[in-house]
């Protein structure tokens, strides 16, 4: 009988057979019949861990997603380790989530591709949305913590806050997709979308936090 890291291990390649073929052919490609191929694998075994196409896609969304919370959250960790300013650390984790290489750009094709099925399917929605309220979750407690330590204003509206951002973060993903190689005057558009960024943080974490002055 197969262990259980054996039965992760194929769900996952089979989730990366997916998200290659979404970002190189598109996601009406992605038959079960096509990811087997590309997997390596049946498409009776392909079945036996994902009984429908729906399923399949659905776990592959929620895998994409869970990868770069991952990252994200190693940021976090390693920030809270170096005893980083709030903001060096938010704008460490936001920037991670801008297509700003190759790796990122095809990981922003496969969430957007997933978003859009997300219109008329509740069960992708559902996703989408909780994945987007955990992030303005997080922010809102990272600008809750910059409160306390004095690098936020005591008057600022965290939920506010962590709209605001997101709502930019989300536009400059966009715009970096859409047309990465894009002059902003005399500056690509990647480091004038980071410099936005860090402008944004900057407004709201504009203090100097407390808890690691020595």
């Amino acid at each position: 009988m197969a262990r259980t890291a054996d039965h992760d291990a194929r769900r996952r390649q089979i989730c990366a057979a997916v998200r290659r073929i979404v970002v190189q052919e598109g996601l009406d490609v992605a038959t079960m019949a096509r990811v087997a191929r590309e997997a390596g694998f049946s498409v009776g075994l392909v079945q036996h861990y994902f009984p429908s196409k729906d399923a399949l896609l659905l776990h592959t969304c929620r895998q994409v997603m869970a990868d770069v919370n991952t990252r994200v959250a190693a940021l976090i960790t390693e920030g809270e380790k170096r005893e980083q300013a709030i903001r060096t650390t938010a704008f460490a984790s936001l920037k991670e989530m801008l297509p700003l290489d190759a790796a990122r750009r095809d990981e922003y094709r496969v969430t957007r591709t997933f978003r859009g099925r997300a219109l008329d399917n509740p069960d992708f929605a559902d996703t989408v949305r909780s994945t987007a309220a955990d992030l303005r979750a997080q922010l809102a407690r990272a600008v809750t913590n910059g409160k306390e330590c004095g690098e936020v204003p005591a008057d600022t509206d965290p939920e506010l806050a962590a709209t605001r951002i997101t709502a930019l973060l989300d536009g400059l993903a966009d715009q970096l997709h859409q047309d990465p190689a894009r002059a902003v005057g005399h500056r690509g558009l990647d480091s004038c979308a980071e410099e936005i960024l860090k402008t944004a943080l900057r407004e709201v974490f504009s203090g100097t936090c407390g808890r690691y002055r020595r």
